[in-house]
């Protein structure tokens, strides 16, 4: 029998405490996730001033299911979005979803204006002045979609453009119930 060598014994107890360690990050990011995102979070207080200076808060919607989307004119991935959530919201604004399309305060609300009215938006378009992104989490990519249920919790929160299949069905069942 040949005896272990010291260095392959130091070898090993240092693989072992990676392994330990390793372990206490993954169970501490766990315990943080379901403390934070346990239950799905609610939607903040927030007020949208939409393009005809009408004011619409997250507590005039309580009740519906809708769409809060963080895009910009300058925003490619945005413009491509775009008609596609016309399309999820033509489908299913007869069962009473609600959309609010809130433009970034770094977007010049001449452009908001023109892209909207050019391609009719269906929708209620905002500019937002910086506050309603902050309270949605401090909201920097665009776009940024949150879908809201009727009990005012978030039920997804979708950074690029959302896969829409998974949409349509996130929102037939929020719809249903």
């Amino acid at each position: 029998m040949t005896a272990a060598s010291p260095n392959s014994s130091n070898a090993r107890s240092g693989a072992m405490r990676s392994i330990v360690a390793a372990v206490v990050v993954v169970a501490i990011a766990v315990a943080g996730y379901f403390a934070f995102f346990g239950s799905p979070p609610h939607v903040p207080d927030a007020t949208f001033t939409l393009l005809s200076g009408q004011k619409v808060s997250t507590s005039d919607l309580k009740g519906k299911v809708y769409l809060v989307n963080f895009w910009a004119t300058s925003c490619s991935t945005c413009m491509e979005e775009m008609p596609k959530m016309v399309q999820t919201y033509n489908r299913f604004k007869g069962e009473g979803l609600e959309f609010v399309a809130v433009a970034m305060n770094y977007d010049a609300p001449m452009y908001v204006a023109n892209y909207a009215q050019t391609r009719q938006l269906p929708f209620k378009v905002a500019v937002d002045d910086g506050s309603a992104a902050k309270q949605f989490g401090n909201v920097q990519l665009t776009p940024t979609t949150f879908v809201i249920g009727r009990d005012g919790k978030i039920l997804k929160r979708y950074v690029g453009e959302p896969q829409f299949a998974e949409l349509d069905q996130l929102l037939q069942k929020a719809l249903a119930t």
